[in-house]
């Protein structure tokens, strides 16, 4: 299996603090992979390093062998590593549809000059975001809210709009930032079968940071274990669970075990 994204050696300083240190880990082609690790950990900096919202102090991203660390956001999400956000608060006065229209510019090919003027271009692009943000609607079942305001959304539509927002941009890799927080039971499943098949129907690999640990056992092919900004474990989600490592970082107890 090809990886399609490699973190060497990663290192983050913030003056005397080390958020992070020396990292290293691959994520295969069409995988769903999870970092996760207690409150602190580092988790939170190493996604904003491996979609270039933060420069690396030492150490390299490379997507699919080219280097993208300390690119700037919009360059590494145009060649197709794209960032979800927690909150789409910018969106918010929009319609779902309207703001999966605008989620795609990044791959415009008018100019903003073109745009104002309405240029043939201009035109084409827009019908081509219209029939896309529906064909996108369609596919994360979100016919009957396409045309609601994404302020009036309940947590669990509102995620995955952030989802759709993100898959606007056509990336290869999408990077979510906790897709499960706040969820119950029940939308938290609906959501893991999203990312899932965000992955199977769509060929996109996944890689997300995440707190609710039935729901990363459920949804991960393989997992990393930060704390305390170091890298302490790798594997598929059995052997996570019966990580002494693990355990001893969640628990401070190698006696106990995770509640998973």
């Amino acid at each position: 299996m090809s990886h399609i994204l490699e973190v060497r050696h990663v290192t983050k300083k913030f003056g005397g603090l080390i958020a992070n240190s020396d990292i290293s880990f691959n994520v295969n082609e069409n995988e769903i992979l999870s970092v996760i690790g207690p409150n602190g950990a580092g988790k939170s900096t190493l996604f904003k390093m491996i979609s270039s919202f933060l420069p690396t102090t030492t150490g390299e991203v490379l997507f699919k062998g080219e280097r993208i660390s300390n690119l700037k956001p919009h360059v590494v999400a145009r060649k197709g590593v794209v960032r979800t956000f927690q909150e789409t608060t910018i969106f918010k006065s929009m319609t779902v549809r309207e703001s999966i229209i605008v989620a795609q510019h990044l791959r415009a090919r008018a100019s903003l000059a073109g745009y104002f003027w309405g240029t043939r271009t201009a035109h084409e692009d827009v019908d081509s975001f219209g029939q896309y943000a529906d064909d996108l609607i369609e596919f994360l079942g979100m016919t009957e809210i396409g045309n609601e305001q994404a302020s009036n959304l309940p947590q669990g539509n509102l995620r995955a709009l952030g989802i759709a927002i993100g898959l606007a941009t056509d990336p290869k890799v999408l990077l979510l930032d906790e897709p499960f927080a706040g969820m119950n039971h029940d939308e938290t499943m609906k959501m893991v079968n999203l990312v899932r098949k965000v992955r199977d129907d769509r060929g996109v690999t996944v890689l997300l940071v995440e707190h609710d640990m039935p729901a990363v056992m459920n949804i991960s092919d393989r997992i990393v274990v930060l704390n305390f900004g170091e890298m302490i474990a790798e594997g598929v989600p059995a052997e996570i669970q019966n990580n002494e490592r693990v355990i001893e970082a969640y628990l401070g107890s190698a006696d106990d075990e995770i509640g998973i």
